[in-house]
């Protein structure tokens, strides 16, 4: 599911040493559409026999894509920098496809990381040209990544990121998968140094949620930083689809 995002009311662009001054929350989005255009590629594994909880999904999801960007051949002169600079520097896109049995198999094979939850793995691949997927992975089905919560989802420990999904929103598992792994990444953006080894240092620990809708309209309006769907898939464009609510950015906001 590709859904590219923005940040408050800015677009999530031009993002290249996050927690600069000059944040990609807060930058204009002059030329972004005219660079050329990546995607981010992230795998769930799909069993017919054993698909993951939907909520464990979600989570393994958003903590692949801190993986990616913590990891050290995305960062500096690595081998994957160039591609995670030039699609930061575009539009901010994520695909997730759906793969089991052999198909799950070869993707193993390409260069990426698989992220490991409670019983989901979803494996997440360097930035790779918008036309430009490699063939076992282009195959891979989109649609049709549909998971459930076999029981209730508990509350959040206390401490713990949360990525509040908007009740107002019917999304697929695999948007909102996409979803949460932007949410993910514009708090890893805002925080500092420090802040980001932390978390790195814990697991990248997070939960996602459904806010109740009076808490969905605190949050949309607290100055967390908040998803902007762009409108290619499922919903309409503009729509607020996630809060990241990170532990360090409210407490920037007393």
């Amino acid at each position: 599911m590709s859904a590219p995002d923005t940040a408050r009311d800015a677009v999530a662009a031009n993002a290249t040493t996050p927690a600069e001054p000059e944040s990609p929350f807060h930058t204009e989005h002059l030329a972004r559409d005219e660079a050329p255009q990546f995607v981010l590629p992230l795998v769930v594994r799909l069993e017919k026999t054993a698909p993951p909880a939907r909520t464990d999904a979600l989570e393994t999801a958003a903590r692949a894509v801190l993986v990616l960007l913590s990891d050290e051949r995305a960062l500096g002169e690595g081998e994957w920098a160039r591609a995670v600079h030039d699609w930061q520097d575009a539009r901010i896109r994520k695909v997730v496809r759906r793969a089991r049995g052999a198909e799950w198999r070869k993707a193993q094979t390409l260069p990426g990381i698989t992220v490991r939850g409670g019983e989901s793995e979803v494996r997440v691949f360097p930035p790779v040209p918008l036309d430009g997927w490699p063939k076992e992975l282009a195959k891979l089905q989109v649609s049709g990544t549909d998971l459930d919560d076999p029981e209730p989802v508990p509350p959040a420990e206390p401490g713990v990121p949360v990525l509040w999904l908007n009740p107002q929103l019917d999304m697929s598992a695999g948007k909102e998968m996409a979803q949460v792994g932007h949410a993910a990444q514009l708090a890893w953006w805002e925080l500092t140094g420090p802040e980001r080894a932390a978390w790195r240092a814990d697991g990248f620990r997070l939960a996602v949620r459904t806010a109740g809708p009076e808490r969905w309209a605190e949050l949309a309006g607290s100055g967390l930083p908040v998803v902007r769907d762009a409108g290619f898939t499922e919903i309409a464009p503009g729509s607020c689809t996630v809060v990241s609510d990170h532990p360090a950015l409210r407490g920037r906001l007393r």
